[in-house]
């Protein structure tokens, strides 16, 4: 099969022929239809991740068609359609056990544990636990965009921020996973906040529900910004982004008893940024990590999509060949790109 490697970290990858995978026992190997080009992905070429051994392909924004079922499968078949979560569970452990998937003690993530989905084919694992059946009314490209981005915002704004109609939020950074973070909370009542540095991110965020905007690049204080534009401050935060400014600038524009969600991958030097725990401790603040989102919570969020009060394919913005990913990979920390880009043809 055709595929994207790359044979050390930071150094340009290269389109290759590689052999086809085939599906691990209770696994599938899935034909990529559409698959993300994701900041984690760019994360992994540089090297800030453990679990990727070399030679790698990367990718795990997939969507597609089952083309090999493997043994002890029970609820899958071969044509059909289907996505999967970043981060699979093993189904076994306490935290599977107890419905949390999302931080399995065993977990796999394609194109991270294992060869992902910047190829023609992808292997998945532990299928009857974690793929997710896609709506026929759903496209591809559409599918493989919730793959990462849009799903973590999901749990991030709905189960670990626990938005409520006519709250404030603010969402630090307009890239994929905030700018699905601002339609999600729109779609729940919320009011929003959107903060960026570029202009036309921030006018899209406008487009996708955000109320009000800030742009980081001539706002001198962000934090005091979003507090005097939600009079007290934001009821639920959030990090889009990933980096000590956005990650503090969140905290700190919380009102009395807000929430801080932390999505955006705080990685190598921006691992241990600098928190404002003095404004935690007297505001009663808290600080919530947001790690993808299980399966079984798929169709909450495929119920808003398929009754309109979602529309996640406003978020695609291209659609490249498998060939041009190699640039877009390399290119993804310098933020050039509107909404979310798409690989659809292989």
């Amino acid at each position: 099969m055709k595929a994207v490697v790359y044979e050390a970290f930071s150094a340009p990858p290269q389109l290759a022929e590689v052999p086809d995978p085939t599906p691990e026992p209770g696994g599938v190997v899935v034909k990529v239809m559409a698959t993300g080009i994701c900041r984690s992905d760019w994360h992994g070429w540089v090297g800030h991740d453990a679990d990727i051994r070399l030679p790698h392909v990367p990718g795990h924004e997939l969507a597609g068609v089952i083309e090999v079922v493997g043994d002890g499968v029970g609820r899958w078949k071969v044509g059909d359609r289907v996505t999967v979560p970043f981060v699979g569970g093993c189904g076994a452990c306490p935290q599977c056990n107890s419905g949390n998937q999302q931080v399995c003690d065993d977990q796999f993530q394609p194109g991270f544990t294992h060869w992902g989905s910047f190829a023609e084919y992808v292997s998945i694992h532990r299928a009857d636990t974690n793929l997710v059946r896609l709506p026929d009314t759903m496209d591809f490209a559409t599918a493989a965009s919730l793959g990462c981005r849009f799903v973590t915002s999901f749990r991030a704004v709905i189960d670990q921020g626990a938005t409520q109609a006519g709250q404030w939020v603010a969402i630090h950074g307009c890239g994929g996973v905030g700018l699905s973070a601002v339609m999600i909370a729109h779609a729940v009542g919320a009011n929003v906040v959107a903060v960026d540095i570029a202009a036309e991110k921030l006018e899209l965020a406008r487009s996708l529900g955000a109320d009000v905007v800030v742009n980081a690049t001539t706002e001198a204080d962000v934090a005091r910004a979003v507090t005097d534009l939600t009079e007290g401050g934001a009821h639920v935060s959030i990090d889009a982004l990933g980096h000590p400014t956005t990650c503090f600038n969140s905290i700190a524009n919380l009102r009395k008893r807000g929430k801080h969600i932390q999505v955006g991958l705080m990685l190598a030097d921006h691992r241990t940024p600098a928190v404002p725990m003095d404004t935690v401790i007297a505001n009663e603040l808290e600080i919530i990590g947001s790690h993808g989102m299980q399966a079984h919570r798929y169709g909450a969020m495929m119920s808003m999509i398929e009754s309109g009060k979602l529309a996640p394919e406003k978020l695609v913005g291209r659609t490249i060949r498998l060939e041009e990913s190699i640039d877009a990979l390399t290119r993804m920390d310098s933020f050039e790109e509107l909404g979310v880009t798409v690989i659809t043809e292989f």
